[in-house]
C-alpha cells in the first residue's frame, strides 16, 4: 500500500483525543525494546448509498484484545463497549467517508532499559483509512517459507503480541524476495499453520479445511466468519484438523482470511498451478458473501456489524462472543 500522511489524524492515547503527530513515546518505552506489547484490527467499510460506516464485530474484536493482552499481564480499564464508543467517536471527529482500520495497542510503558516488566501499562486506539491489504484480484501466488511458525509454548501464536510478529516480518520479506505475494508458515512438527498475517483454507474431496487451534494460529475473526458463511450459505462442511504440506498442492482451492487481507484466494503455491490456476468457485463467493455481510447487505449477519453514525436507522444486535466453540458454530 502506498504510504501515506495520517499526522492530522485524530487518535486516542493518554485518555484523550490528539492529532496523531502528537502521540508520541520515549525510546526508552519497555515494548519497543521487548516487544511487550499486544495489538489487534479491526475493520470499516463505508457504505455511500447510506452514508454509514460499518465495523466488523468490533465488541468482539476488542474482547479478543483484552484477554490477548492479559496473557502478558497488561491491564486495559475499559470494557469492550466502552473502547467501542471510543471508536466511533475517532470516525465521527475525523469525518471518515471511506473505508478504515482501526488499530488498539496495548502496551509496556515503563521508560528505563530493562527486561523484567512492571505495572506500568498504557493503550491507545487509531483509526485511518485503508483500502486493500493485499492485492488478490486474480488470485495470489503464495510460497511456504523455511522459517517456522513460533510455538504456543515459546509466544502464544493465538495472541497478536508485538513481539511476536518478527516471525511474520521474517517469513514475509522471505516470501516476497523469492517472487511470491504471501508466505506460508510450517510448524515445527511440518504441518501447515497459516500465512504470515492471515488464515488459511483448502477446499479438497468437497470439504472446506483449515488447520486447528492446536496448530499454532491466530484464532481469527474473519475466519470464523468465513467458516460461518461457508457453513450457512454454501452448506459446506468446514473440518479443522492438521494439514500436511503436500496438501497445499493437492488442493481443489487455497484461499487466507483475515481482517485486513479479508478474503484473498491463493491460485499457485511453490510455482504449482492450486486447481486449474484460477480463482476457483468456492473462493470467489464466500469473497462475494463476505463482501455483502460486511457492508450490511446481507440481513443475516447484520449482528456482525455497528453503525458508527448516529444516523443509521436500525441498532446493530448484539454479537456473539468470540469465545464461543468454533466446533459449535461450525458443526454440521
Amino acid at each position: 500500500m502506498k504510504a501515506e500522511d495520517h499526522s492530522d489524524v485524530i487518535v486516542y492515547f493518554k485518555n484523550q483525543y490528539v492529532p496523531l503527530r502528537e502521540a508520541n513515546i520515549s525510546i526508552l518505552t519497555h515494548a519497543l525494546h521487548y516487544g511487550t506489547g499486544v495489538f489487534d484490527g479491526i475493520r470499516g467499510y463505508w457504505e455511500s448509498r447510506e452514508k454509514q460506516l460499518y465495523l466488523v464485530r468490533p465488541m468482539d474484536h476488542y474482547r479478543r484484545w483484552k484477554a490477548h493482552s492479559g496473557i502478558i499481564r497488561i491491564g486495559i480499564g475499559l470494557e469492550a463497549s466502552e473502547l467501542c464508543e471510543i471508536t466511533t467517536e475517532l470516525i465521527r471527529r475525523n469525518h471518515f467517508e471511506s473505508h478504515v482500520y482501526v488499530r488498539p495497542l496495548a502496551y509496556k510503558s515503563a521508560v528505563r532499559i530493562g527486561v523484567n516488566p512492571d505495572e506500568q501499562d498504557a493503550f491507545a486506539v487509531m483509526v485511518i483509512p485503508f483500502g486493500d491489504y493485499l492485492d488478490s484480484v486474480h488470485g495470489l501466488h503464495a510460497g511456504v517459507v523455511s522459517w517456522r511458525r513460533i510455538e504456543d509454548n515459546a509466544i502464544p501464536g493465538r495472541a497478536k503480541i508485538c513481539g511476536s510478529y518478527v516471525n511474520s516480518a521474517l517469513a514475509g520479506d522471505e516470501a516476497r524476495r523469492n517472487g511470491f505475494d504471501e508466505a506460508i508458515f510450517l510448524t515445527e512438527s511440518g504441518h501447515v499453520a497459516e500465512g504470515a498475517t492471515c488464515n488459511i483454507f483448502l477446499m479438497r474431496g468437497g470439504k472446506l479445511i483449515t488447520p486447528c487451534g492446536s496448530e499454532n494460529i491466530l484464532e481469527g475473526i474473519t475466519r470464523n466468519c468465513i467458516a460461518e458463511l461457508a457453513h450457512n450459505e454454501l452448506h459446506l462442511e468446514v473440518v479443522e484438523r492438521p494439514v500436511d504440506r503436500s496438501e497445499l498442492y493437492l488442493a481443489d482451492e487455497i484461499f487466507f482470511t483475515g481482517t485486513a487481507v479479508e478474503v484473498a484466494p491463493v491460485v499457485r503455491v511453490d510455482h504449482r498451478n492450486i486447481g486449474s490456476g484460477t480463482i476457483g468457485p468456492v473462493s470467489a463467493e464466500l469473497r462475494h458473501l463476505y463482501l455483502d455481510a460486511t457492508r450490511g447487505r446481507m440481513a443475516a449477519y447484520r449482528h456482525w456489524l455497528m453503525p458508527a453514525y448516529e444516523t443509521a436507522s436500525t441498532a446493530p444486535e448484539e454479537p456473539q462472543l468470540v469465545g464461543v466453540s468454533d466446533r459449535d458454530l461450525w458443526a454440521v
